[in-house]
């Protein structure tokens, strides 16, 4: 190969200086012509191989059941490689065109020695890219931040890429090299601190499994509401429920306070946590006919039976005078409305009656006391979700007036201030 390369590029000197011609003439005649012949057989060379590789692969891929030589033919390595072979050629071939020039023969020797090195990790990040597509496309590693993995590699090979490309300009040793990258270590722990802190936390993430690409995500201190949809080495991005897109730096993610609803997703039920406010004035015992009158309302009259006959054994035992309704047991409008409240939800079918289920008084406040509804509904679905709890409290409010009860409402004074 090196004779036949001596013998095509070197004919043209070899037949000026049969000619008589001038040294220099002859030098630099025989260079523009060679110069042309190694760009037409470069480019022939690449057209050859581009094409051969290229459609190579297509068959391949069409014929093989695995996605990863397609993503291999999207993300054109062949097409990479393809450059790679002439690239090679010109490089074994610029010593024998440049020998009548030394220092020029140096200086496109190391610099195509710099582009092949550049092009060898293009081809390296291509398929690394593919792998990246491929193992998305498996359901056990969908979830995973194989963004950061991959960016941390090409770090590491770019690493040595640059290192390769300054010992090839200026024929350094290796342990010169690291001596110098040692002393000014800090301010490469400066320049890529985001980068190291990105690194340490996407490790983390994973081993621990704090977020997943597709968790639903809330943080506070970024306005973050929504899905996580990639997760690379620096950065985080979650689109929100209203469209927009956040980007939160990775290492956020162990340093700050962030709610994460893949539990909720992944449990039988999603909490409906919500209350009323009841007017204080308005609650009141029940008198005998109001009783009588609240058994019409079926949820509620076999244990208003059952509850009136308990009471009335126990009034009458005990001898309780009744002439006050304080005395002994009685029924209260907001006790028999939180039964009523509870019946309801056990009998409402987008409840999960095998999770927690509680019509509960809370601590009474300045503006009420508050009823609240602790249960968990089956559809988890955000907008299934909040129309089932705002059915609920569409009853719940409605209902209030058959118990004689009042919510809590602001009031406005003479000026109009509450």
């Amino acid at each position: 190969m090196h004779k036949i390369a001596e013998n095509i590029f070197g004919f043209t000197y070899k037949l000026l200086q049969h000619w008589n011609c001038n040294d220099t003439i002859a030098a630099y005649f025989s260079l523009a012509i060679n110069i042309l012949i190694l760009c037409l057989l470069s480019y022939a060379i690449y057209l050859v191989f581009s094409y051969v590789l290229v459609r190579s692969m297509i068959l391949i891929a069409r014929k093989t059941k695995t996605k990863f030589d397609d993503l291999l033919v999207s993300n054109k390595t062949a097409k990479y490689i393809a450059h790679l072979i002439p690239l090679l050629f010109i490089y074994k071939v610029v010593p024998i065109i440049l020998k009548h020039f030394i220092y020029w023969e140096g200086v496109f020797g190391k610099l195509i020695g710099i582009y092949i090195v550049l092009l060898v990790l293009w081809i390296t990040r291509s398929v690394f890219n593919a792998l990246k597509d491929y193992l998305k496309l498996i359901p056990r590693y969908s979830d995973k931040p194989i963004d950061s993995y991959i960016q941390v590699i090409m770090i590491v090979l770019w690493t040595f890429g640059v290192i390769a490309i300054i010992l090839f300009l200026f024929n350094t040793s290796i342990g010169t090299l690291i001596g110098t990258f040692g002393a000014v270590s800090a301010i490469i722990l400066l320049i890529f601190r985001d980068t190291i802190l990105g690194f340490v936390a996407s490790i983390q993430v994973s081993v621990n499994d704090m977020v997943r690409i597709g968790d639903w995500i809330t943080m506070d201190k970024f306005g973050t509401d929504g899905d996580v949809i990639e997760i690379n080495l620096a950065t985080v991005k979650v689109r929100n429920f209203d469209n927009t897109t956040t980007t939160i730096p990775t290492y956020s993610l162990i340093s700050d306070s962030f709610r994460n609803w893949r539990g909720m997703l992944g449990s039988d039920g999603r909490r409906i946590k919500r209350f009323i406010l009841i007017k204080p004035s308005s609650i009141r015992f029940l008198k005998e006919e109001e009783l009588e009158n609240l058994k019409k309302i079926q949820l509620i009259s076999e244990y208003l039976t059952k509850k009136n006959k308990e009471i009335d054994h126990y009034n009458t035992s005990h001898n309780i005078d009744k002439s006050l309704a304080i005395n002994g047991r009685n029924l209260t409008n907001f006790g028999l409305f939180r039964k009523y409240i509870t019946q309801y939800l056990m009998n409402y079918p987008g409840i999960n009656k095998e999770m927690i289920l509680l019509c509960r008084q809370l601590q009474p406040t300045p503006h009420g006391i508050p009823l609240e509804i602790y249960a968990f509904s089956s559809d988890k679905r955000f907008e299934n979700y909040e129309y089932i709890m705002a059915d609920i409290f569409d009853h719940i409010i409605a209902s209030i007036v058959y118990f004689d009860l009042e919510m809590f409402e602001m009031t406005a004074g003479k000026n109009g201030e509450a």
